[in-house]
């Protein structure tokens, strides 16, 4: 996320009158995104391997979806405030949560909280359709106008409670829940295609898996793949621990 943006000729005014262009802090971010990319996600011991995904996080601008002040911080391997007591999730939990998903170009994804939105943008460039559910009507609306500004026009917005999934856009080839629920809500199983997959943390703070999911029609096989930490929706925070 990101407060107000300044008009593009007072942000040249604002770069010149310190003494750096426009370019020069645009070539800055694409150095930072590509050290994320090889230090932090394709690194021994990270290993995130799927070439598409690794190619999203080097071009999608993580540093649009945070606030201005903390932009010098958009590529560190850390979750970073996005107002509302939110937080835009780290980017190996990112990385890692979208490879799991195994995208496709002809997907249709559900995404439940979509905070920010990074993680709907890097899922943009990666499916077809993504429709993104946002509990916090001012965070959805946000995020909603950060995407659409930056051109991830496929990706579909709406303040609600996730939980209850989108049944008109039924079913989604593929869910992914940024946000830990005690228990695998059922609309979201009902909403996912035969032979779908979702992945989604589950369980008490201190005490959560990242599952992932495969839908096989009415069985549903479940596997942990990870130790997370994130917040119940109902709260006010997010985070996620390193592996």
């Amino acid at each position: 996320m990101r407060g107000a943006i300044l008009p593009l000729c007072l942000l040249q005014a604002v770069f010149l009158a310190v003494g750096i262009s426009q370019p020069a802090v645009l070539s800055d971010f694409a150095a930072a995104r590509k050290r994320m990319v090889e230090e932090q996600l394709s690194a021994p011991g990270r290993d995130i391997k799927n070439r598409l995904v690794l190619n999203a996080m080097a071009t999608v601008p993580r540093h649009e979806f945070v606030p201005e002040s903390l932009r010098q911080f958009a590529y560190w391997d850390e979750p970073l405030p996005i107002g509302y007591g939110q937080t835009i999730s780290q980017p190996f939990i990112v990385a890692f949560m979208t490879e799991q998903l195994n995208p496709k170009p002809t997907d249709r994804v559900l995404e439940i909280g979509t905070g920010s939105g990074y993680q709907a943008a890097i899922l943009s460039r990666l499916v077809a359709e993504v429709y993104s559910i946002e509990i916090i009507e001012p965070l959805a609306k946000r995020a909603e106008a950060v995407l659409r500004r930056l051109g991830f026009l496929n990706v579909k917005v709406l303040a609600g409670d996730g939980y209850k999934g989108w049944p008109e856009h039924a079913p989604f080839d593929s869910v992914i829940v940024t946000c830990a629920p005690d228990h695998i809500p059922q609309p979201l199983i009902d909403q996912l295609q035969d032979g779908g997959r979702m992945v989604i943390p589950v369980g008490p703070p201190g005490d959560q898996q990242l599952y992932l999911l495969r839908k096989n029609g009415t069985k549903i096989e479940q596997q942990a793949v990870l130790p997370v930490f994130f917040v119940p929706m109902t709260r006010k925070t997010e985070a996620e621990d390193r592996p």
